[in-house]
């Protein structure tokens, strides 16, 4: 059966603010994210307590690897209040979800996702780096407009993440822990960072968790059709802690296409949120032998 997303889910999403003007605000409000069937009136919010991992439980928890979602949202870009219609697709092997762009009715544009890695446990992932601590656990590509939604897994990097405590982390120090093990190059670490190039990053608190926020570029962006050094990626990312791994939503297109296409996937990137474990929930760190 089809479902929509909340009223309130729904306005926070569309008023939410560009990466740029994080600039000037260290928060946003927490956002609704129960889901209600379309036949059935509910109340969007729990009388539910938190969970002992301090999320809120949801009245309806979601199963299997993708749910339904047909909603639209206005998207503020160069074009005032361009729409786009959204699909969320739910993970819960590794217990997370998000918002996927279907369509652009105004500019009749549709998106041409393929599932290039279907869910997978992080033990079996891909890795993005010779030390494996990176791992793809899944992703989306749209191959004729060269867009790409990925979710990985790894563990902070010491390094840039010295603390134990991750409400002291900053936004820049996330994004650098999770760029450092990126490369699937032999490099060294300084190599790795200067491939990317960090434009923003700020944090945000959500039901009681801190999100970390951030838009990077990639000087290497090797294409079949474009060959000039001066293409490269843009990418908008979020990030968030749960068993001793950072969970990542990266979502990036050409630089040449930002225009167009930044706005609908910093709404993609905004509603990326882990979910209440259910019975199929695999933790990174569980049977770190097993391969399948």
């Amino acid at each position: 059966m089809e479902t929509v997303l909340s009223p309130s889910h729904s306005r926070a999403i569309s008023n939410r603010p560009s990466f740029s003007l994080f600039r000037e605000q260290s928060k946003i409000s927490s956002l609704n994210q129960k889901i209600c069937k379309k036949t059935v009136v509910c109340c969007c919010e729990s009388s539910e307590s938190k969970s002992p991992n301090g999320f809120f439980r949801r009245d309806m928890i979601l199963s299997g690897f993708a749910a339904s979602v047909a909603t639209v949202f206005p998207v503020q870009g160069s074009s005032a209040d361009e729409e786009i219609k959204m699909d969320q697709v739910v993970d819960d092997l590794n217990a997370y979800s998000y918002l996927i762009p279907l369509e652009m009715p105004s500019k009749k544009f549709s998106f041409k996702w393929v599932e290039s890695r279907k869910p997978e446990r992080y033990s079996s992932a891909a890795p993005l780096s010779p030390n494996a601590r990176l791992r793809i656990v899944s992703e989306r590509v749209d191959f004729i407009d060269n867009l790409i939604l990925s979710v990985t897994i790894g563990p902070p990097n010491p390094i840039f993440l010295k603390s134990p405590d991750k409400t002291t982390w900053n936004a820049k120090d996330v994004a650098d822990s999770v760029l450092s093990d990126k490369s699937a190059l032999r490099v060294t670490t300084t190599q790795r960072m200067a491939e990317s190039s960090v434009l923003d990053a700020h944090t945000s608190d959500i039901d009681g968790e801190p999100y970390w926020y951030y838009e990077y570029l990639v000087r290497k962006s090797p294409t079949k059709t474009v060959q000039d050094s001066n293409i490269f990626r843009h990418y908008l990312a979020a990030s968030v802690e749960r068993d001793g791994f950072l969970y990542s939503l990266n979502a990036s297109t050409l630089n040449k296409q930002w225009d167009m296409m930044g706005p609908v996937l910093e709404k993609t990137v905004a509603s990326f949120r882990l979910l209440p474990p259910t019975a199929n929930y695999v933790p990174p760190g569980k049977d770190p032998w097993r391969f399948w």
